[in-house]
């Protein structure tokens, strides 16, 4: 086992932040929804502050983290690999789906030059560029509904901008729960959690070889018949 140097302070503090007023949105957002509910946590007119609040926190943060993203080139990390991207993104779903719970190898372990396998790549790149965006940029358009477009796609101005907004909110609460999970799973429970607190991160003497070499390796078990578990090829087990 050795150690690998992977998140700087400015990322791991970032982080913090962000999942902190993410947990906060998320509850209250909740709330918001469910404003009938009496049995939930926070009354809306508090819930309502709360996520305002952590709502414009949110953009800062983001906004930093764009920055800091292109000043450190940290951005590098989260640009997909064009030239075998199907096939690596393949290769690490079997992984999660199959290889995992045999205590394989991780197929695309981190390095100074690639920190995210091909599936984190896809999902930060798609989470934090995309619908990261359009959250806090829906999330205005509610602050500040009297801005709004009295009309939009024949819609009163407020409700797509509410419905993009729910729907953003969501799939980003989903990636963040199957995050906080596989988050489990390194070496311990714990170690990808330490990891992301002090920076370094543990990685096994024989992660060296080079990218190229591990991919033909592994490119056997994306054959048809190899990619998911033997069930989803009975039609009987399906039906």
């Amino acid at each position: 086992m050795k150690k690998l140097y992977l998140y700087p302070l400015w990322l791991r503090i970032w982080h913090f932040i962000n999942a902190f007023l993410m947990i906060f949105l998320f509850i209250t957002g909740i709330s918001l929804h469910y404003s009938d509910t009496a049995s939930l946590i926070f009354p809306f007119k508090i819930s309502i502050l709360i996520h305002n609040i952590c709502g414009i926190l949110l953009t800062l943060n983001y906004i930093f983290f764009v920055i800091a993203n292109l000043i450190t080139g940290n951005y590098k990390h989260y640009l997909p690999k064009f030239k075998s991207f199907i096939k690596e993104i393949l290769i690490q779903f079997r992984y999660y789906l199959i290889d995992i719970f045999d205590n394989d190898p991780h197929p695309f372990p981190p390095h100074e030059n690639r920190k995210f396998n091909p599936l984190q790549r896809l999902a930060y790149l798609t989470i934090m560029y995309f619908f990261v965006p359009i959250v806090v940029l829906t999330g205005w358009m509610l602050i500040f509904s009297e801005y709004a477009p009295d009309e939009i796609l024949g819609m009163g101005g407020v409700w797509p901008a509410a419905i993009l907004h729910i729907i953003a909110g969501f799939i980003i609460s989903l990636f963040t729960i199957t995050h906080i999970y596989l988050g489990t799973t390194g070496h311990t429970i714990g170690d990808l959690y330490k990891g992301i607190i002090t920076g370094w991160h543990i990685i096994d003497d024989d992660y060296t070889e080079d990218d190229d070499i591990r991919l033909k390796k592994l490119s056997s078990r994306i054959e048809k018949g190899k990619l998911l578990p033997k069930i989803f090829y009975n039609p009987i087990s399906i039906a």
